[in-house]
C-alpha cells in the first residue's frame, strides 16, 4: 500500500476532497490529508458533496501537520500555492507534487462540485503516475 499526505493550508476543503477521492478511486494507494495552518473543521459544503459522492468517512478531519509530520509517506502533494510556498522539511525524504486547485471556501455548492471534479480528472491520474 502507497501512502500519500495531502497538504493545503486549511485542511477544510480541497485536500479533504482529494483524501477521500484517492481513498475511494484509487487502488493499492492511502491518502491522509492536513494542513499548514489546519482549520480544525472540515467545510460543511465539502462534507455534504462526499456524503452525497457516498465516499464521506466520519474519520475525515482537519488535522495540524505535526499530526502526521513524523509518518512515511511515498508522495506529499501540495494542493494550493501557500501550502507549496510553506511546505516543511519532513524527517524522511519523500518525493513532493504541486497541483494547485482554486480554493471553494466561501463560494457556493458549484464551487465544490468543480473543484472534485477537477481534483478527479488532474488530480488523481498524476498521483498514480508517480507512484507507479
Amino acid at each position: 500500500m502507497k501512502k500519500v499526505l495531502i497538504l493545503c493550508t486549511g485542511n477544510s476543503c480541497r485536500s479533504i476532497i482529494a483524501e477521500a477521492l484517492i481513498n475511494a478511486e484509487l487502488d493499492g494507494i492511502e491518502a491522509e490529508s492536513s494542513g499548514v495552518k489546519a482549520s480544525g473543521k472540515v467545510n460543511p459544503n465539502a462534507k455534504k458533496l462526499l456524503e452525497i459522492e457516498g465516499i464521506w468517512k466520519d474519520s475525515y478531519h482537519s488535522k495540524t501537520l505535526d499530526t502526521v509530520i513524523d509518518q512515511a509517506y511515498d508522495l506529499v502533494v501540495t494542493v494550493c500555492d501557500h501550502a507549496h510556498e510553506t511546505c516543511p522539511m519532513f524527517p524522511k525524504p519523500v518525493p513532493k507534487m504541486h497541483v494547485s486547485f482554486e480554493d471553494p471556501d466561501g463560494k457556493g455548492y458549484e464551487a465544490f462540485e468543480e473543484t472534485l471534479k477537477e481534483i478527479r480528472e488532474i488530480l488523481l491520474p498524476k498521483i498514480v503516475e508517480a507512484l507507479a
